[in-house]
């Protein structure tokens, strides 16, 4: 049996230590996440929500395009957010579930929220997508940096680079961890393109969009946005 949803945050504290490492061998993985904050496009913003924030990568990205924005980050495993404290930010680091911020003590409303590579892992995402709205000041921004595969072509293209290049590579950096079995299947059979903007827009969320990346994850890693009416 794979790993559940439910027991990501403890896959994640497994290979904490290595995370990084991995994933700066991931070309355009950081010019993606900071592509993916500025396309929120907000002026000014006073507070920012980075959920599942990891080991910071994204936190860094927004930090890099809204300088001066209070910025709180939350993430449900402690080893990935121990790590991410170690990175110079002005940042209110937070450990909780992403499904329900508030039940971290977290409170409204934000500008915007950035939520990259974390509603796929999510126990019940359209909680967590209905959470994130009431979170949002009214006409805020919701950024989902996802995995979500288009058409055939970028199955083929996911599955090739899992097999051939994630899993051996966490094999090497993390021994024995399950996360990128886990990473390769959750993408497999979580929602296509098409699928999760339709999930968005049920959240409550209007004007949704997706805008590609480049490189190798074109039509596989999508930034979709969408604003609180």
């Amino acid at each position: 049996m794979g790993l559940d949803r439910r027991e990501v945050p403890h896959a994640f504290d497994r290979i904490a230590g290595t995370y990084d490492l991995l994933t700066a061998l991931n070309p355009g993985y950081g010019r993606h996440l900071r592509a993916s904050a500025r396309r929120m496009e907000l002026e000014r913003p006073r507070r920012l929500l980075d959920l599942c924030c990891g080991t910071g990568a994204s936190t860094e990205a927004l930090r890099a395009a809204y300088p001066h924005a209070e910025i709180v980050a939350l993430d449900a495993s402690a080893g990935m957010l121990a790590r991410a404290k170690k990175k110079p930010l002005r940042v209110s680091w937070v450990l909780g579930d992403a499904v329900d911020p508030r039940a971290a003590g977290i409170e409204g409303p934000f500008d915007g929220i950035f939520v990259a590579y974390g509603v796929r892992n999510l126990p019940d995402p359209d909680r967590g997508l209905r959470n994130m709205l009431a979170l949002l000041d009214r006409d805020g921004v919701l950024a989902v940096h996802e995995y979500a595969l288009e058409d055939r072509r970028a199955r083929w293209v996911w599955n090739a680079v899992a097999l051939g290049v994630i899993q051996p590579g966490g094999l090497l950096t993390a021994p024995g961890a399950p996360i990128y079995r886990y990473l390769r299947r959750s993408v497999n059979e979580f929602d296509g393109a098409d699928a999760l903007e339709r999930r968005i827009l049920r959240a409550g969320f209007r004007n949704v969009r997706r805008l590609p990346v480049d490189g190798w994850q074109r039509g596989i890693v999508h930034t979709f946005l969408g604003r609180r009416p």
